[in-house]
């Protein structure tokens, strides 16, 4: 998975995170009820993968349900678990068909028998797909798949399976999530808020991280593009000096 360049030669990411932040307020300034706000998400949400679709990304990476969202009211949780149910039933089968493979990032077993086999469903499904790679966070916490690979990789050691000198940070990173493809270029937060809330801890350390106050309900295809131009404008040094970098570039051309 590399970065993709579009018809006019402008380099986009190949693979993008959101933090969908905003449907409450955006409710409640409406005067609406927080599910509302949630449903309104959804159609956002959709717009923002038909866009990755048609401009060729290759990952979206987005926060659905926080392994911290668990602390909210319960009214608000099982509305939400019941709208993740009714989005899964809904939206997979157009997913398949827009040739997108669906994957969900997190610890599933928190969840209700229905929805986990809603999930294994859509990921069964579209598994086989080549076009965008959907990865869908649900009770999922940078720090919990931190914790996870050290636990995974542990055991690898009790077992013999590993040695302690093995362990660096290519062999760490193929024990997190999302450890088949390149880390997230570029990490898109609405909502006005300016953190990425325990969102891929280890994935976003060089990712370029773009906020914006705008709700996520109210994300257009026109905010969309603008943090892809926010985008094309960065330039992404990975710790080397940005002379280094326009000598290389000078070389390769």
């Amino acid at each position: 998975m590399t970065a993709m360049i579009d018809s006019t030669g402008t380099v986009l990411p190949g693979h993008i995170a959101v933090v969908m932040d905003g449907n409450g307020r955006w409710a409640n300034k409406r005067h609406l009820p927080r599910a509302a706000g949630h449903k309104a998400g959804v159609d956002a949400t959709r717009r923002v993968v038909e866009n990755c679709v048609k401009n060729n990304i290759e990952a979206l990476t987005i926060f659905a349900f926080s392994s911290e969202n668990w602390n909210r009211p319960v009214s608000e949780v099982s509305n939400l678990m019941s709208l993740f149910v009714s989005t899964i039933m809904a939206e997979v089968k157009k997913l398949n068909k827009k040739n997108v493979c669906v994957k969900f990032i997190g610890d599933r077993t928190r969840f209700s028998e229905k929805l986990q086999g809603k999930i294994n469903e859509a990921e069964v499904l579209t598994e086989k797909n080549t076009g965008l790679h959907l990865n869908i966070a649900a009770n999922y916490g940078g720090r919990w798949d931190i914790v996870n690979a050290c636990r995974l990789i542990t055991e690898e050691v009790i077992n013999g399976d590993k040695k302690l000198t093995d362990i660096d940070e290519a062999m760490f990173d193929s024990f997190v999530s999302l450890s088949e493809m390149p880390a997230p270029d570029l990490f898109i937060r609405t909502g006005g808020e300016q953190r990425i809330s325990n969102f891929l801890i280890w994935q976003l350390a060089y990712s370029e991280l773009y906020f914006t106050d705008i709700l996520w309900p109210d994300f257009s295809d026109e905010d969309f593009d603008a943090a892809l131009n926010w985008y094309t404008g960065r330039q992404r040094r990975f710790g080397k000096t940005g002379t280094q970098l326009l000598d290389s570039e000078a070389v390769e051309s």
